[in-house]
C-alpha cells in the first residue's frame, strides 16, 4: 500500500522503531539510520536475550527496513544524511526535544533540503513545556500518566502493566499521523508536521476511565477493590478469579446467569443489587466458587450460561492456541542458524500478512547499496569508510569501520 514512500528514520528504542516498521510493513522503503556503534536496541535486550549476537529487542521492532550506519557527527556522515532527506517522502526521529536540531536536521533545516517532506517527531514529554528535556521511557510514562496507580489500588500500591505499552502504542499513534499526513499531501499538497509523545500515548490509553473519572468527579476511594476487580471503573465481576489449576477471566453477563453458572445461593442472594455499588461482596462470592472447580468445568458452565469469560493463557499456551494460529499472529525466521518466533505486524490486508521482505541483522548491512541509489560512485564509498563517516558489516559481530 506504501510502495513508493521512501521513510528516513533516524530512530532507536521502541516507540520511534515500531512507527517504523508498521510503514515498512504497508510496503514503504524504510531506511533505518543507524550510528556507526549500531542503534540503542541492537545493544539491549530484556531477560538479556541475544540469537547469536543479534538482541530480541531489535528483532521486534526492526522488520523490513534496510540499514545504513552513519556519523552523523562527520562531515561526511552529514552530507549523506542530507541526501537521504532529500530523496526522502517522510523523516523521523526520536531524539530529546533539540538533539536533531543541534545535528543540523531542524524542520527549517530539513525544509530547505526537501520542501516536500514530511517531518515526524516523537518523545517522551513532547516537544516542549516543563518536562520535555526529562527522558521518556515507558515505565516512567506508565507513573507519569497515572496509569500503574490506577492499575493498582490504594491499599496494594500501584502496578505495572507487564509489557512497555506506551511505547507500543506511542508507535501506532506516530504512524497514524505520519499515514494522515502523507494523505494531506496528495490531497492537498500540503506537508504536515507530526509529534507524538508517549505521555500522550499513556494516557490516550486510557481515555476511558479518564472521561468516566472526570465527568464522574470520582472520589479517590472508588479505586480501592477486591483484589479479583480488573479495574476501578468496571462493575463486577469485570476480573481475574483462581480456579483450581489456573485462573479464569470473567467479563459480561447477568446476575441469573452469573448465579446459575456457579450454582451460588450466595450469588443468587445478591442478585438486583447493584453490581458496581457493591463490587467486592459480588467479587468475593465468585471467587468463593470459582476457586472450587477447574478451567474447564467453569469454561463449560459459563459457555452453557451465556457468560463471557477466558482462561488466562501463559505465552506457551499462545504458541499453540488453534485461533492464534489461524490469524497467522507469528512468524518463524531464521537468524544465524536459530528459528525465532516474531510478531507479525497486526493488521491483514486483503486477508493477508505484510511479509517479510528483508531484515538487517548487520549495522549497516545496506550502506552500500543505499549510497549507490544516491549517486554515490564506489570511489566516494571507499571515502567515507575510510573517513569513518559510514559502516558497512565486515562479518558478523564486527564492523568495517575507520579505527
Amino acid at each position: 500500500m506504501l510502495n513508493g514512500i521512501r521513510v528516513v528514520s533516524f530512530c532507536h528504542f521502541l516507540q520511534g522503531p515500531a512507527a517504523a516498521q508498521y510503514l515498512a510493513d504497508m510496503g514503504a522503503d524504510v531506511i533505518k539510520v543507524e550510528p556507526v556503534a549500531g542503534a540503542h536496541e541492537r545493544h539491549w535486550s530484556g531477560a538479556n536475550v541475544f540469537v547469536e549476537g543479534v538482541s530480541g529487542f531489535y528483532l521486534c521492532a526492526n522488520r523490513n527496513k534496510r540499514s545504513i550506519g552513519l556519523d552523523l557527527k562527520s562531515e561526511g556522515g552529514k552530507e549523506i544524511a542530507r541526501r537521504l532527506v532529500a530523496s526522502a517522502d517522510v523523516v523521523m526521529e526520536n531524539f530529546r526535544p533539540g538533539v536533531f536540531e543541534r545535528l543540523g536536521f531542524g524542520e527549517e533545516d530539513l525544509k530547505k533540503i526537501n520542501p516536500n517532506v514530511i517531518f515526524a517527531s516523537a518523545s517522551g514529554f513532547g516537544s516542549s513545556g516543563p518536562m520535555a528535556g526529562r527522558p521518556g521511557q515507558d515505565i516512567l510514562i506508565q507513573a507519569a500518566s497515572g496509569l500503574i496507580s490506577a492499575t493498582g489500588a490504594p491499599s496494594r500500591g500501584a502496578t505495572a502493566v507487564g509489557a512497555a505499552v506506551c511505547d507500543q502504542h506511542g508507535g501506532a499513534l506516530m504512524a497514524m499521523g505520519i499515514l494522515g499526513a502523507l494523505l494531506r499531501r496528495e490531497r492537498e499538497g500540503k506537508t504536515t508536521r507530526v509529534e507524538s509523545s508517549l505521555l500522550n500515548s499513556g494516557l490516550d490509553l486510557q481515555t476511558e476511565p479518564l472521561v468516566n473519572y472526570f465527568a464522574g468527579q470520582v472520589p479517590q476511594d472508588r479505586f480501592e477493590r477486591d483484589e479479583s476487580l480488573a479495574t476501578w471503573f468496571h462493575e463486577a465481576p469485570y476480573g481475574v478469579y483462581p480456579a483450581k489449576d489456573g485462573d479464569m477471566v470473567i467479563s459480561l453477563c447477568s446476575d441469573e446467569a452469573l448465579a446459575e453458572a456457579l450454582d451460588s445461593d450466595a450469588l443468587r442472594d445478591l442478585v438486583g443489587k447493584d453490581r458496581y455499588d457493591h463490587r467486592d461482596a459480588w467479587a468475593a462470592a465468585v471467587r468463593e466458587t470459582t476457586q472450587s472447580m477447574t478451567i474447564a468445568q467453569l469454561s463449560q458452565r459459563f459457555a452453557d450460561h451465556g457468560v463471557w469469560y477466558s482462561p488466562v493463557q501463559t505465552y506457551d499456551d499462545l504458541a499453540d492456541d488453534p485461533q492464534v494460529e489461524h490469524c497467522e499472529i507469528f512468524r518463524e525466521i531464521e537468524v544465524r542458524g536459530h528459528t525465532v518466533k516474531l510478531v507479525n505486524h497486526p493488521n491483514r490486508y486483503d486477508g493477508q500478512v505484510p511479509g517479510l521482505k528483508v531484515l538487517a541483522l548487520e549495522i549497516g548491512e545496506h550502506s552500500r547499496e543505499i549510497m549507490n541509489e544516491l549517486g554515490y560512485s564506489s570511489e566516494d564509498m571507499e571515502r567515507m569508510l575510510a573517513a569513518g563517516a559510514i559502516v558497512e558489516p565486515a562479518s558478523h559481530g564486527e564492523q568495517k569501520k575507520a579505527v
